[in-house]
Order: structure tokens, then C-alpha cells, then sequence
């Protein structure tokens, strides 16, 4: 199935600052690199938002019938603590803390990003490199840009030349800045620096008697620059110009611009022809944040652990929370904005529920096929999940109407209603019913069962008083109950 032959998808493409019609290199053929995380601590949820954003692009590029080469790379080795080039490597610094080695932190916690990654249902990457795994490749993309002139070599470590790139280059072309700027912005270098210029950055650096994680090269002991890897890999599983390449908004500069040098230098091509750019996830308002308290984990969400929330909530719940942002907006989790995304997930999934046993009629009063080109339309307007979102209640309404005799769909229709519905909730968004209702291992349709017998009989009896409070009492624990000419129903707000 080609679908993209008649759809026309725009994506907005930072480093153009505008939507673009997206034409991948080879027809019918995607390459996709996400930077993924260090895996140095238990994954933030903000870095599982990013992660759930290019996860729902590569589902609807899949949807859409292109073979996409997914790759995400795991960072294990090379990520100092301040994202520049000093202080110590991120996972050294955790393996000393904890009196470990270095590639037991990495275990621990990529075992952690896979199991928390797994219950908010991401599809696993096509590749999913390490930097560990790819140091002779990086080693010699050195090579080549030492060859060019672009980079130095002082005291065993290795340093990209931004200044001597940018004569014929433009440094800053991502993010907007310009060199002059950030140089005349910039503190001096002082004279233990190694640097010709403090914009330089290392691609390899010098790994002192004390760097646990060390690896030879022709400039002696040490380790490749955090930069260095995606280019490396990027490069060697897509080649050297592919399609899109995405990431966190924070990834822009200076890590995403130092990509594209690098890549530049070392091929003489643009590595990108479709930069995207996931933007931050914020927590009652603010940043989130461990030094003020204001951070919460996935696991602490799914198990209601924390002082922040009032309730667990569902990994299927929180990915539908995040869907109903555009990957591009800054999102704001609270207590209140779970609740409310909870009671639209139990509708939506009632919907799909009741969607195959709708009555049907000759005609139909809701315009399928008019309505499912909307869904498309929001979908191919940058990945716009939130207008997609609406639609998609759109037909909740119209299957709720149906259900209730109010309107009219013929069988035709209401299978392609089905077909779209469960095509666009579970394949692209990657929504999952978890609800309660369908969970047949759960005692609550027996307990269901049994209550509304109860009330019926309080209703038979005309104790009005006792039927009120079984209806009000189930409505506040989130239950909603239907009375209609074929008996009383429920369903989860």
C-alpha cells in the first residue's frame, strides 16, 4: 500500500524555519536518526516525550507505505557533564558514585529506557546503535577532517576548527547564530586552554590517568567527542546525505550544529534535508527540574508514587496526553491535565468498543469518507496529532448518536469508520485500550453487573434515594452510567 502517492505531507524543517512538501531522497524510501539518550541515569519524561513524538512520525510514515529505516542511537560513552568539553564523562562520574564499572551503569539504565519505553508503546528502531560500538568509525571520520585542515591535535586530544570551517562554511545555519556573535560574546581563552578558539570543540580528547573509560587512537588513550557519535553512525546506517533527523529543541546547538560541520567537513555534503526539532516538556507551569523538587519519573506516574499527582495513571493515558500536544509546542503536565485526558482516553476507547456493533441503515447522515480525509489532512500538515485528536472525537460523537438511534450509517461506511479509527488510534498514535472495561481478568463487569442489578431493583421499588447514590457514588470514581431501551450500560469517563 503507497499511500504518500496521494497524500502531501509537510514538515517543518528547522533549518529552513518553514513547512516543506517532504520528498525523500530515494522514492518510497525513509532515513530516520533520533539522538537517543545517555544512559547515565533513569530516563526523563521529558525525554520520553521527544522520543514518543518520533515514534508517532515513524508510524505514520510507515502508515503511509514508505520502508523507513529507523535508526536511534544509545549515548554510552563520551558525554561530559556540561555538554561542552570539560568535567567528566557522565557515565564515569555515576560508575564512581556507585563503585561500579562503567558498562554496568549503562546496563542498568538501558534496561530502564527499553522497559519504560516499552509500556508507553514505542516500536523498537530499526537500529539502535552505541557510541561504544562505533569507535573506529569515528576515528577515522578524525581522520579525514584532520586531513582537510580543519581540525588540530594538541597534547594527545583533537579539536574541530570552527573558525577555519566557517571560512567557506556557514557555522550557525541551525540554530540561527552567527559566528562573529557568538565570539564576541565569548570569555577569552585562558592560557591552559587548548583551544585555538573557545567555539572549537573536541572531536577526540586526551583521556588523563584517572578517565576510567579510555580507548587507543593515533593521538594516544582517550575518548571521541559526544558530537562525533551521531555523525559516525548516522552516516554509516543512512549515508551521507539522508532524510530527516531529529531530536529535542535543546539538542539544536550546540550539538545538532556540530553534526552538520563535522559531516560537512569530513564528506564535503549537507548531511540533512530534514532537521525536526521535539520541543520541551514543562511540570505545573515551570521547568522540571531535581534541585527544586519540580521532576517526576514515568515509573512514579504509572504507580502514583510521588507528592506531585493525585493518582496513578496509565501509560496509555500519558502518551495519549502527550499525542493531544503538537510535537513542536511546549507542553504542560499537571494533575488537572491528566485527569482531563483520562476521562477523553475512556471515551475514546468506549467508542471503539461500540464502533463493529453499531446498527446500520441504508444511508448515512456522518460523511465518512469526507471526515477521514480531515484525519489525513491534520497528519500531513507537520504531524498535527492534536487536530488529528479532534477529529478522531468527531466521530466519537457521531458513533455515540448512532449507537443511540439519533443518526444513520451503512455498513460500508461504518467499516471504513472502523478501519480509520483503529488504523489512526492504535497504528499511528500508538494508543493501546488498556481500559478497565475491556480487561475480561478485572472483576469490574461483575461488579458492574451486580450494581446495576441493585439499582434497578432500588428503581422497582422506588427508593429513589438508594438508586440516586449508586449513580452518583459510581460518576465520582469516574463511571458513568447509561440507561437506555436496552437496558443500562456503563462506561469510564
Amino acid at each position: 500500500m503507497q499511500l504518500y502517492k496521494n497524500q502531501h505531507l509537510r514538515i517543518h524543517n528547522s533549518l529552513s524555519g518553514q513547512k516543506e512538501l517532504f520528498e525523500p531522497i530515494d522514492e518510497g524510501y525513509v532515513g530516520m536518526y533520533v539522538c537517543g539518550p545517555t544512559v547515565y541515569s533513569n530516563v526523563h519524561l521529558g525525554n520520553c516525550r521527544t522520543f514518543m513524538s518520533f515514534d508517532m512520525i515513524f508510524r505514520y510514515l510507515k502508515h503511509l507505505g514508505y520502508k523507513v529505516r529507523y535508526v536511534r542511537n544509545i549515548t554510552d560513552a563520551g558525554h561530559l557533564e556540561n555538554d561542552a568539553d570539560e568535567g567528566e564523562d557522565k557515565i564515569a562520574k555515576k560508575a564512581k558514585l556507585e563503585q561500579i564499572e562503567p558498562m554496568e551503569v549503562v546496563q542498568r539504565y538501558t534496561v530502564d529506557f527499553h522497559n519504560t519505553i516499552q509500556k508507553l508503546n514505542l516500536l523498537p528502531p530499526s537500529i539502535e546503535p552505541t557510541a561504544t560500538g562505533h569507535i573506529i568509525e569515528q576515528i577515522e571520520i578524525i581522520k579525514e577532517i584532520l586531513e582537510k585542515g580543519l581540525a588540530y591535535e594538541v597534547n594527545g586530544s583533537v579539536y574541530f576548527d570552527v573558525v577555519k570551517f566557517n571560512e567557506d562554511h556557514d557555522y550557525g545555519k541551525l540554530s540561527g547564530r552567527k559566528l562573529e556573535d557568538m565570539i564576541t560574546n565569548t570569555r577569552e581563552l585562558t592560557a591552559q586552554d587548548e583551544k585555538r578558539n573557545p567555539q572549537d570543540f573536541a572531536l577526540w580528547k586526551k583521556a588523563e590517568p584517572q578517565h576510567i573509560m579510555r580507548w587507543p587512537s593515533p593521538w594516544g588513550d582517550g575518548f571521541p567527542g559526544w558530537h562525533l557519535e551521531c555523525t559516525a553512525m548516522s552516516t554509516k546506517y543512512l549515508g551521507e546525505t539522508f532524510d530527516i533527523h531529529g531530536g529535542g529543541m535543546d539538542l539544536k546547538f550546540p550539538h545538532h550544529e556540530c553534526e552538520i560541520a563535522q559531516a560537512e567537513a569530513s564528506t564535503g555534503k549537507s548531511p540533512v534535508k530534514y532537521w525536526l526539532h521535539a520541543n520541551m516538556l514543562t511540570l505545573n507551569g515551570k521547568k522540571m527540574s531535581k534541585s527544586t523538587d519540580n521532576n517526576i519519573y514515568p515509573a512514579e506516574i504509572f504507580s502514583g508514587d510521588n507528592n506531585i499527582l493525585s493518582k496513578p495513571y496509565t501509560p496509555a493515558v500519558v502518551r495519549f496526553f502527550m499525542m493531544q500536544a503538537h510535537y513542536t509546542s511546549i507542553l504542560d503536565l499537571s494533575d488537572d491535565a491528566l485527569l482531563a485526558s483520562e476521562k477523553g482516553y475512556h471515551r475514546l476507547m468506549d467508542a471503539l468498543d461500540n464502533v463493529d456493533g453499531l446498527p446500520t441503515s441504508n444511508t448515512s447522515d456522518f460523511d465518512v469518507a469526507a471526515w477521514r480525509q480531515k484525519c489525513y489532512d491534520a497528519m500531513n500538515d507537520d504531524f498535527n496529532s492534536p487536530i488529528l485528536i479532534a477529529q478522531l472525537f468527531d466521530a466519537v460523537k457521531n458513533i455515540n448518536l448512532i449507537k443511540e438511534g439519533k443518526s444513520g450509517i451503512s455498513e460500508a461506511d461504518k467499516t471504513e469508520l472502523s478501519a480509520t479509527m483503529k488504523a489512526f488510534v492504535y497504528d499511528v498514535l500508538g494508543i493501546e485500550n488498556q481500559s478497565l472495561a475491556n480487561d475480561d481478568s478485572t472483576a469490574l463487569n461483575g461488579v458492574m453487573e451486580l450494581l446495576i442489578q441493585m439499582r434497578n431493583e432500588a428503581r422497582a421499588n422506588k427508593d429513589f434515594a438508594t438508586s440516586d447514590k449508586i449513580r452518583d457514588e459510581l460518576n465520582a470514581l469516574g463511571i458513568q452510567i447509561k440507561d437506555g431501551k436496552d437496558g443500562t450500560t456503563f462506561s469510564l469517563n
